[in-house]
């Protein structure tokens, strides 16, 4: 790209940040040896990733400040859960109730956990 399009994309565009860097020669262009890249492996080019710097994701050390919960934990007086019930919630206002009906049965219904988190998003946003 010349310099006068970058001149006029800039005069046209001037949020255009791209435009305003190469016009800058802030741009650099190398060539890829796309030959070599193709005979390493997977992992000979995870390992050279991670050797460059320590991009590694570790769990810190002691006990976690709060417990992930894999399974619902319904008591006997939490028989009753049902989308229905959600809706009865919201319609007499009781958002918070609604939105716990939903977790539970997001975690009683993995397959359909995102429809409910997007349930209990709508909520939130809309409290």
């Amino acid at each position: 790209m010349t310099q006068d399009r970058l001149s006029e994309l800039l005069a046209e565009y001037p949020w255009f940040e791209a435009a305003r860097v190469a016009q800058s020669g802030g741009v650099v262009r190398c060539e890829v040896d796309v030959e070599k890249i193709a005979e390493e492996s997977e992992g000979e080019i995870i390992s050279r990733f991670l050797r460059k710097s320590d991009y590694r994701i570790v769990a810190e050390e002691g006990e976690a400040d709060v417990e992930i919960r894999t399974e619902a934990e319904i008591d006997e007086e939490d028989d009753l859960v049902s989308e229905e019930l959600a809706e009865i919630y919201l319609a007499q206002g009781l958002k918070c109730e609604a939105i716990e009906i939903y977790r539970k049965l997001s975690l009683l219904n993995s397959e359909k956990s995102a429809y409910f988190a997007e349930k209990i998003e709508n909520i939130e946003k809309n409290n």
